[in-house]
Order: C-alpha cells, then sequence, then structure tokens
C-alpha cells in the first residue's frame, strides 16, 4: 500500500493541477501491466516521463551550471554535472523525499522490494521532474530542481552494499576546478597525522583552499584519506553557494 500522494505533494511543495500526471509519473510499468493483463499501454506507467524527465533535467543543470560559474571550462562545468545527474546522487534525493513509500507496484515487484530499487527510484524522480514540468511548466520544474536536486547534499553510494557508484570518483581534481572556476588558491594537502602499527597504518589528511575553507580526513591510504578531505570541502563549497539561476543572477539584474 502506498502513501497518499497529497503528503508527496506538501514534501515538494507543488499541488498538481492534474493529480493524474502526479499518479502516473509514481506508477511502475509492472502495477501497469498487472492492472491490464500485461497489455497496458505507454499512457499508462512513468517509463515516458523518465525519459522526457531526463532530458528536462539535464538541461536545467546544464543552465545552472554555465549562470553560476562562467569563468569554468568545459570539463569542469561536465563533471559537476555528471556527479548531480547521477544514479547515486538522484538516488539520494528520492530516498531524501521518501519517494519510494509513493510508487504504485505491482503485487511482485513489491515483495521483491521494488520500493527500496536504487534505479527505480531514480527512474521515478526523473518522471515527477517532468510531470510537473508538463502540468505547472518550466519554472516549475525548475523551482523543484534547484530545491531538491542542485541544493540536496551530494550523494555518493561507493559503500560496498549498493550496485551504484558516485559519477565523482576523483574529488581532488573536482576540488582543484571548483577552486580554479572561483579564483581562489589551488587546494593544499598536508598528513596531519599518523597512528597505528606500520603494517595497519591510518592516515589524516588536511585539505586547505585559501583562508575560508578547510577539511580534515582519515584513511588507511594518504591517496583515500586526501579524497575524502577533498569531497568533504567540495560539497560545503557547493552547497555554501547553491548552484541556482537565481544565485548567478548579477546584483540589480
Amino acid at each position: 500500500m502506498r502513501a497518499e500522494l497529497e503528503s508527496l505533494e506538501s514534501r515538494i511543495n507543488y499541488r498538481f493541477s492534474d493529480p493524474e500526471l502526479l499518479r502516473r509519473a509514481l506508477t511502475h510499468s509492472s502495477a501497469a501491466n498487472e492492472a491490464h493483463g500485461g497489455t497496458g499501454s505507454p499512457q499508462d506507467d512513468n517509463e515516458q516521463l523518465e525519459f522526457l524527465g531526463d532530458s528536462i533535467l539535464g538541461f536545467l543543470i546544464s543552465e545552472a551550471l554555465v549562470l553560476r560559474f562562467p569563468e569554468s571550462r568545459e570539463g569542469a562545468l561536465s563533471q559537476l554535472k555528471a556527479h548531480l545527474v547521477s544514479a547515486a546522487h538522484l538516488h539520494g534525493v528520492a530516498r531524501r523525499l521518501d519517494l519510494g513509500s509513493y510508487l504504485e507496484l505491482s503485487r511482485g515487484e513489491e515483495m521483491s522490494g521494488g520500493r527500496a530499487r536504487k534505479t527505480l527510484l531514480g527512474d521515478a524522480l526523473e518522471a515527477l521532474i517532468a510531470a510537473i514540468y508538463l502540468d505547472g511548466g518550466i519554472e516549475a520544474a525548475r523551482g523543484f530542481v534547484a530545491a531538491h536536486v542542485f541544493d540536496a547534499p551530494f550523494s555518493g553510494d561507493e559503500d560496498a552494499d549498493t550496485d551504484i557508484q558516485p559519477a565523482i570518483t576523483n574529488f581532488k581534481t573536482a576540488l582543484q576546478e571548483l577552486a580554479e572556476a572561483r579564483q581562489l588558491p589551488a587546494p593544499h594537502y598536508t598528513v596531519v597525522r599518523e597512528r597505528g602499527p606500520d603494517h595497519s597504518k591510518t592516515f589524516t589528511v588536511e585539505v586547505r583552499v585559501g583562508k575560508d575553507w578547510t577539511g580534515q580526513a582519515e584513511g588507511r591510504t594518504k591517496k583515500v584519506a586526501a579524497q575524502r578531505a577533498a569531497r568533504g570541502v567540495f560539497e560545503r563549497m557547493t552547497q555554501d553557494a547553491p548552484l541556482t539561476p537565481e544565485a548567478a543572477a548579477p546584483p540589480n539584474s
């Protein structure tokens, strides 16, 4: 049994003029096929909306990144975009919205844990973006994406219990490019502590970017610790300056 869709509208701060669009966005093909004896049409499930939402999401993120980082080169923007549209990040967004509770699934999909399936949740999020766009236009979709995707904590499911890997795997490079884009000094790394026996050491690495940004992290190698420290500062820097068109607009524009 899925949760009431009105509570999801409250979560996302958007009320649908056409509730059928929201219902369709959250209807998995398995449920549509089950309801129609295996002959559900493309209008009965969320696959077409997922297709459209993928393109809308890509456009809105590209737009925001170009506006937010006008001095950045294509490579740096592409790396940031790759993360923001990655399966890992979208899964994190969907999980924070508790999107799985609202999905309409077949009995078999429900029994096999479909409400928590990472790819299914990411697909439903893209379908939801398309539904908001079709119901309220590009500004409504832009508002949702800005609030729930751009400004969300960067998600990375790199732990061993997941099948989705983060799009950014080299956070040292990502941090360097971000510092460059903001005209800050290059990140500086220092090993501040080592502990444990020689065969099983743990290293603590500190990274500094200019005078305002610093972070520390531990790892079994200096390289891992540096990547973790870079990631922490990278995430704080991007959250401090949200990737939205409004944030990029010049004063008095």
